[in-house]
């Protein structure tokens, strides 16, 4: 297969840059390093590191890929929640937020941001950085431009291509490579020399400080649509219209491979070693081109699209953001690692980088790095040894999508034609793509068929015979198959052709329209029947609509928010003839009023009274960063930036509807809606309680209303007794004794109660005396005698005559009470030589006392089952 041919293009040059004026040098811009000491963080990143973006914390992480750990943190205020493009080399880092456009430079010696400037925010605007080279790459106006990355003022002369240009990423030699679409071409730019002590805004100093363009070749058909991916020494290109990889590798001639792919696919911003993998994410199959061919085709398991397949260090890693999965493949296509990135919610980032592979979850607190032996480690980007915390809650994953009804696309809508001279131009909006993604466009007309880039939604079709007319049809291909045709209006090419709008103006507006504007025409003596209006993207374009008036209102949600378009116009005469399109307009990002927060998760604070804690994930900005939330609960309104609040001051036992709404230049979105109820004071039920001869169980229920509770269990003239919310058990009571008793549960709400009574267990005793053998010792128990005898009660705890209250017959049982410390008495023979001091009180002429060496305990003689008197 012959390899494309070398074009030759004039370019334009001069003019503005589509950034802002460059501003001044900043010290800091609320730029704040965490972790080590000053004289620490003043390396450059020459140690096998990479910085990784974390959206909800604001910070970027300096990642060590030989330790997996990270050594420095530096934290970006303004950029909460927004998505970030890093690109770095060993000695600058440059940030783009993609929500503001701003974009900041950062020396790496000193972690200080030197420069600041702006572009227009949005999808639309890339940089680009290698050694000492940046370049701002405009893709929707066709505008490539070099900067100083110290300073960030241009340098030279800006490269203007038509607009609509894709890539825009550095090959390991230094070059740039731009893909223009419109055309099926790309060019190799390389760099001016960044002069020692940089250049001045502005720029300019002849050609020597100027980018060039080094070289340019027709890699596709016009209209088709083009991704690139650099190579160590050139460029990768795939025309995803007509699925053909060319490879562009030094000074070699272009080769070609054709695939037979079921989609549109895809390829990495850089691929590294002499492979290159194609990735179809509608149906999640990958491609390995090298050597002129196909090597390998693998299909990636699960469900859902991809994101383009990464080489590295032999292997293929493809990225599952769906589920935080990055699955590695080897040179076979047979898995042999699944890598999982913790709380990962969103987008993955994979980059080669200082001799390893960094996977990036922005919106998590972890990352993975892989090195050169497929080794993979974990990385905490929010290690505490670094910032002293954790990380704040994780939104839950969203719900898996709804696997849409797949078949044949739609016929495409407003297919519409304009004659110009000897040549006529096609227009239409996207067909439904009914569930698999539309490849290409087929259109035919004037005998002839021509495949057009799912995204290149507009064709001039050229050599056409003046007064004859011309009807042509539009149809959509998927991997399904072809849709029906959709036929334009009849044309008559004509010379006669009115000129096209002087000058295109584009409002974006807070309802989510744009308005794009324009000079009347002049008509060359025909009146001018309509305008066709149509929106420029990075590599695409589409009919954005007709009016017959100097101004297209573009209704909201027909363009993308927070995507950057311009806009280009061709009137259309009486007769049916259409001017060249106008130049490009100025380049506006759509935006609305923010969606509603997803994930509203509104729940009780148990520890604290009138509380309620409120998280929700980032709602959708629509095209403009959230500046607030706005939480309304219980009459009251409370503002955050963070999406996270608690209320409180709200009232015990309340049931509390808690709305959440987001703020932007816009103005209020949609309300997210939750309920929660405040912690109540607890209730308690007595279930039951038991008791033994000292002690009481209760057992209850308690409901916490929502909080912590505590319990505790009180006797009449006891203290409390903690313990489980459950069961209680209270001990040292008095043997068969009324207690009555409160159980007392507490949380932040206050107390509850619940009452009741149990009776003890009485305790008896045996009086015990048992005769001897012989003589005086065989009658000693038979009765009561003068002198000291066995079984004898009196009303003190000592053995006095005077306080002496009976006699217990051997074998009589009593109820005791409590014991006593008194008299040491010994039974000798008479009860198993029992000595004691202690002495129980018992029922016995009222509550008298009986040495515990004349009274045995049933159940086991135990005198620690009474209580102390």
């Amino acid at each position: 297969m012959s390899g494309p041919a070398p074009v030759r293009r004039s370019r334009m040059r001069g003019g503005l840059v589509t950034i802002g004026v460059v501003g001044a040098l900043v010290a800091a811009m609320g730029l704040t390093v965490l972790g080590l000491g000053a004289a620490d963080n003043a390396v450059a990143s020459y140690d096998a590191s990479s910085w990784l973006w974390s959206t909800a914390r604001s910070e970027l992480a300096r990642v060590n890929g030989i330790t997996a750990r990270v050594d420095t943190r530096m934290q970006l205020p303004q950029g909460r929640s927004h998505p970030m493009q890093v690109t770095q080399t060993d000695r600058m880092l440059v940030l783009r937020d993609l929500t503001t456009g701003q974009i900041s430079s950062l020396d790496l010696a000193t972690l200080q941001v030197v420069a600041r400037t702006q572009t227009t925010s949005g999808l639309g605007v890339n940089v680009a950085l290698h050694e000492d080279s940046a370049f701002v790459v405009d893709a929707v106006q066709g505008i490539v431009r070099q900067l100083d990355p110290r300073s960030l003022a241009p340098i030279g002369e800006q490269l203007r291509f038509l607009p609509g240009i894709t890539g825009g990423a550095f090959d390991g030699k230094g070059r740039l490579w731009i893909g223009v679409p419109s055309e099926g071409t790309i060019s190799a730019i390389t760099p001016a020399a960044v002069p020692s002590a940089g250049a001045s805004p502005g720029g300019g100093d002849g050609a020597g400080l100027s980018p060039k363009e080094v070289r340019s070749l027709t890699v596709a058909e016009p209209s088709h649509d083009l991704a690139l991916s650099t190579l160590d020494d050139g460029v990768a290109v795939l025309d995803r219209t007509a699925g053909v990889l060319t490879t562009v590798r030094g000074e070699e001639q272009p080769r070609t491979v054709k695939l037979d792919t079921s989609g549109p696919g895809l390829l990495p911003v850089r691929s590294t070693g002499d492979r290159v993998a194609v990735t179809v994410p509608d149906d999640r199959n990958v491609y390995v081109v090298g050597d002129n061919a196909v090597q390998q085709h693998f299909a990636v398991p699960g469900a859902g699209p991809l994101t383009p397949a990464v080489a590295w260090a032999g292997r293929f890693y493809c990225a599952d953001a769906q589920t935080g999965t990055v699955y590695s493949f080897d040179s076979a296509g047979k898995i042999v690692d699944t890598i999982k990135v913790a709380e990962a919610t969103g987008p993955l980032e994979l980059e080669v980088r200082e001799n390893h592979l960094f996977i990036n979850a922005p919106s998590s607190a972890y990352a993975q790095v892989v090195d050169d032996k497929n080794a993979t480690r974990p990385v905490n980007k929010y290690a505490n040894d670094i910032l002293g915390g954790d990380p704040p809650p994780v939104a839950p994953p969203p719900a898996p999508p709804v696997k849409p009804l797949v078949g044949k696309p739609g016929a495409p809508r407003n297919v519409t034609a304009a004659a110009g001279n000897a040549q006529a131009r096609v227009s239409w909006r996207a067909a439904p793509a009914n569930g698999s993604a539309i490849t290409r466009y087929v259109v035919e007309g004037a005998g002839k068929e021509f495949e057009v880039g799912a995204n290149q939604r507009s064709l001039e079709v050229t050599g056409l015979t003046n007064g004859e007319s011309y009807r042509f049809s539009v149809r959509a291909v998927n991997a399904k198959g072809t849709g029906p045709a959709k036929t334009s209006n009849a044309v008559v090419p004509t010379s006669e052709v009115p000129d096209p709008p002087a000058g295109v103006t584009a409002q974006e507006r807070p309802d989510g329209t744009v308005l794009v504007s324009w000079p009347a025409a002049n008509g060359q003596g025909y009146k001018i029947g309509r305008y066709a209006v149509t929106a420029i993207s990075a590599g695409a374009t589409s009919l954005a609509g007709e009016s017959t008036k100097t101004e297209l209102v573009i209704p909201a949600g027909e363009l993308d928010y927070g995507t950057q378009y311009a806009f280009q116009v061709v009137a259309v005469n009486e007769k049916g003839a259409g001017s060249t399109p106008s130049p490009v307009s100025n380049s506006v990002v759509p935006f609305a009023k923010p969606d509603a927060p997803t994930n509203l998760a509104a729940t009780t604070v148990a520890g604290e009274a009138g509380a309620i804690s409120v998280v929700w994930a980032d709602a959708r900005d629509n095209g403009r960063p959230v500046t607030k939330y706005v939480v309304t609960a219980g009459g009251k309104t409370t503002e955050v930036t963070e999406p996270r609040v608690k209320l409180t001051g709200l009232g015990d036992a309340q049931t509390i509807t808690i709305k959440v709404h987001a703020v932007n230049e816009a103005g209020a979105g949609a309300d997210a809606t939750d309920t929660a109820r405040t912690v109540a004071p607890p209730r308690v039920t007595v279930t039951g309680s038991t008791a033994d001869v000292t002690s009481v169980t209760v057992n209850f229920t308690v409901d916490a209303g929502g909080g912590q509770a505590t319990c505790s269990v009180t006797l009449t003239g006891r203290p409390a007794v903690a313990g489980a919310c459950s069961s209680i058990r209270v001990t040292g009571l008095m043997p068969g004794t009324d207690y009555d008793f409160t159980v007392t549960a507490n949380n932040a709400a206050g107390p509850g109660t619940a009452t009741g009574s149990r009776k003890t267990n009485d305790q008896f005793g045996i009086a015990t005396c048992n005769n001897g053998q012989n003589g005086d010792t065989a009658t000693y128990c038979d009765r009561e005698r003068d002198g000291r005898n066995g079984n004898e009660i009196f009303r003190v705890p000592r053995q006095e005559n005077a306080q002496q209250a009976g006699w217990a017959e051997p074998g009589t049982r009593l109820q005791a009470y409590c014991k006593v410390q008194g008299e040491d008495v010994d039974s000798y023979i008479y009860n198993s030589r029992k000595r004691s001091t202690w002495w129980v009180q018992v029922n016995y002429e009222g509550r008298n006392y009986i040495p515990w060496a004349w009274l045995n305990l049933e159940g086991g003689d135990n005198i620690n089952v009474l209580p102390n008197c």
